[in-house]
């Protein structure tokens, strides 16, 4: 027996005396890492959003942590052999883990307050790393050792280290496989983003306390791992991210989202993050929701065709289909939406009416597929900075033309407006108006909102006014009214996007760095005037 030999054999302990325990424990890690990895971005994303710009931050957080965890840990194999060492940080790993669906939330709130008083720029990229590097790379540093020191265990001699390590790295994408479908098919839509936390934090305390009960040692830093990721169970499972809200009669999460429908006095409200704004809105009185559904309202007029037939991308809880065959009668009305968690929840708090048709798909791949045509199609799948791409090209707009019948509009809404050049909405009616001849805006009082009609009818606007004149109903005067007042043509520039290039996420934060801005100028010249106590006073 070599020197290796001896030194791996006198460094395997309990369970270790069976070398496929170390394969298992590379198995977990990486399954771990995976699913935390994925948790983090639900975790993020109700108030940072779920874009490629939070993705990024994510995976570039994690591998730092991976690669510094990498070396420090192989380093700590080297200078002291011993699984025990290994298999604490790996408890400590499981608890961090557990503890992040109780304090997570609170890190993000305190990091996003602090850093809207010192950060003008790129407030999102800061937040979001921050609160990554905070909450993450201490349990992924340590979880990151578990490679090195299982090929310090295992490698019995170096004729056998390649295929060693080959079966380690094996064991450890088989399970970065399993964490990466297993959180987003099975536990986060069955049972949420903390209890998927509590779950994989559980495996890998229940992996390091067999360890210890087969060489039976620690038994100290196992009963703490054991109270402390109790502690977090039964304070962590039922864990709300939006902790200050109190009106709440519903709280989720789907595959593509989080989900909150909160009431009011008047209101009924979805929204999918707990930091911007409404996705859909119903009024108790099922009167004007005094938001950009009662622009659009406008489309079926230009159109000619109050009972044609509509399209709308992103149903959503049905808004503006309700206000459709609320205001115009019996129209045909057809809805797309992604996330099937959401028509669900349009039946059972915003009642939409069953026999309105929703579809569970993506609002492209439903145009590439159907063979109808429309007199109207409604897109509103934009959200803050998770604008989809595919949705916002030549490409898609192109498509949404071919579905238009002779003198169809497109009603598109843009909800970050901004008098910067080149913004996002500059962009997306650039882009449009490359594809349509006929395009005009409006401006939706009171909010960020833009409106925008598109068309090949060049007497639109004509026509619509012909409409507005025969309206009886008073309220869907005064909608109509607005739009008419406000409503310009729109003159195209050279912002174009496409399938190739569209940066939609770079550019909406961009537009909510201003807005942000904008909201809290008041709060932060209160802040350089009379400090934190003068600012803590006025609130």
């Amino acid at each position: 027996m070599n020197k290796l030999d001896k030194e791996t054999v006198t460094n395997r302990k309990g369970v270790l005396q069976n070398k496929y325990y170390l394969y298992l424990t590379e198995f977990f890690a990486g399954m771990s890492v995976m699913a935390v990895e994925l948790g983090a971005s639900r975790l993020l994303a109700p108030y940072f959003s779920s874009s490629q710009i939070v993705w990024t931050i994510i995976i570039g957080t994690i591998m730092i942590a991976m690669a510094l965890g990498n070396i420090w840990g192989g380093r700590s194999a080297d200078k002291n052999p011993n699984p025990d060492k290994l298999y604490i940080r790996i408890i400590i790993a499981a608890v961090w883990i557990a503890a992040i669906p109780i304090l997570g939330k609170y890190i993000i709130v305190v990091i996003s307050a602090a850093l809207v008083f010192t950060i003008s720029n790129n407030f999102l990229i800061f937040a979001a790393f921050l609160s990554c590097m905070i909450i993450f790379v201490f349990p992924l540093f340590l979880l990151g050792t578990v490679t090195p020191s299982l090929v310090k265990y295992t490698v019995d001699s170096l004729e056998d280290s390649g295929k060693t390590v080959g079966a380690l790295g094996a064991f450890n994408t088989i399970g970065s496989i399993i964490g990466t479908f297993l959180p987003t098919f099975v536990t986060i839509p069955a049972v949420g983003t903390s209890v998927t936390f509590l779950i994989f934090a559980g495996i890998l305390l229940i992996l390091s306390i067999i360890y210890f009960v087969s060489t039976k040692g620690k038994k100290k830093q196992c009963i703490a791992g054991f109270i402390l990721f109790f502690i977090c169970c039964a304070f962590g499972a039922s864990s709300r991210f939006a902790f200050w809200e109190t009106n709440l009669l519903y709280e989720g999460e789907s595959i593509y989202n989080y989900l909150q429908v909160k009431e009011t006095d008047d209101s009924v409200i979805l929204s999918t993050n707990v930091l911007f704004g409404v996705q859909s809105i119903m009024k108790k009185d099922g009167g004007a929701t005094g938001m950009y559904y009662d622009y659009a309202m406008a489309a079926p007029a230009m159109a000619g065709r109050v009972d044609g037939d509509m399209l709308i991308l992103g149903m959503g809880t049905g808004t503006y289909a309700k206000q459709c065959a609320h205001y115009y009668g019996a129209s045909s009305i057809k809805g797309v939406e992604i996330d099937e968690k959401i028509t669900k929840l349009a039946g059972a708090y915003f009642e939409l009416p069953a026999s309105v048709p929703v579809t569970t798909y993506d609002g492209r791949a439903y145009l590439a597929a159907d063979k109808g045509t429309y007199d109207v199609i409604m897109v509103d799948a934009y959200q803050d900075i998770t604008i989809p791409f595919q949705m916002s090209s030549i490409e898609f707009f192109t498509l949404v033309k071919e579905h238009l019948n002779e003198n169809g509009v497109m009603v598109v809404n843009m909800n970050m407006h901004s008098d910067a050049e080149g913004n996002i909405n500059d962009y997306l009616s650039d882009t449009i108006a490359e594809v349509f001849d006929y395009v005009y805006t409006v401006e939706v009082r009171g909010s960020t909102n833009r409106e925008l009609f598109a068309t090949q009818n060049p007497d639109v606007l004509s026509d619509f006014e012909a409409m507005r004149s025969t309206v009886e109903d008073a309220e869907l005067q005064m909608m109509l009214a607005r739009v008419s007042e406000g409503i310009a043509p729109y003159e195209k520039g050279e912002y174009i996007l496409t399938d190739d290039k569209a940066p939609v996420e770079l550019l909406g934060m961009q537009v909510i760095d201003v807005l942000i801005q904008e909201e809290l100028s008041y709060y932060k010249d209160l802040f350089k005037l009379k400090g934190i106590r003068g600012f803590l006073e006025d609130l």
